[in-house]
């Protein structure tokens, strides 16, 4: 497979802001390698559920996993702590529900390009791109730019990551086993639990 190099990810702006946007943000779906055929499979919330207030809620929801081309089905629930569900962790080329690899993956500058979805890869194209990156007043304790490795935040890569990203938009439009990127498999990155609990006030 050869993805068309100049489809998908849009010019960056020359200027961008860091809102703060937490990676949980992006794991309203995240699209996956399906453990029965190895094509593309989505994980998305199961149907039904209230729409979140907040972002990091999205870690608690019930999910569903479910291969279109196969007809995998698997499904997902939060452990309980106490009275309190455990979040699941994002983070690594593994999802944060079943641990499957990420279906967008791809190797640059010496290491794995990864991204959850279409949304997450252009939002790191809109960084990545930027010539001059502003930060907003919210904390960086969990906003996804301020935590990314400093290989992505460099400009000596931009170019060669700019072109990673094109890659995974052509990705996200291909389903088939044969379309499945050579590095779409687990590479024993997973973060480290942090024991995160939605308690009925909202997550801490």
């Amino acid at each position: 497979m050869r993805p068309s190099a100049g489809k998908g990810v849009a010019a960056a702006p020359v200027r961008h802001r860091d809102d703060g946007v937490p990676l949980a943000r992006f794991t309203d779906r995240v699209l996956v390698v399906c453990p029965r055929c190895g094509g593309r499979a989505p994980v998305v919330p199961r149907p039904g559920l209230p729409e979140p207030k907040y972002a990091m809620e999205l870690l608690f929801q019930p999910r569903r996993l479910a291969c279109a081309g196969c007809g995998a089905v698997a499904e997902w629930e939060a452990d309980m702590r106490g009275n309190g569900l455990v979040g699941a962790e994002p983070g690594g080329t593994e999802d944060p529900f079943f641990r499957r690899p990420l279906w967008l993956q791809t190797r640059c500058a010496g290491h794995i390009l990864w991204a959850y979805n279409e949304e997450h890869v252009d939002a790191l194209a809109a960084y990545v791109g930027a010539r001059l990156r502003e930060r907003g007043g919210l904390s960086p304790t969990l906003a996804m730019f301020a935590r990314m490795p400093a290989w992505m935040k460099t400009s000596e890569h931009r170019a060669e990551i700019l072109a990673g990203l094109r890659t995974l938009r052509d990705l996200a439009e291909r389903t088939t086993p044969a379309d499945r990127s050579a590095a779409a498999h687990q590479h024993g990155d997973r973060p480290r639990r942090q024991g995160s609990l939605y308690f009925r006030g909202g997550p801490y």
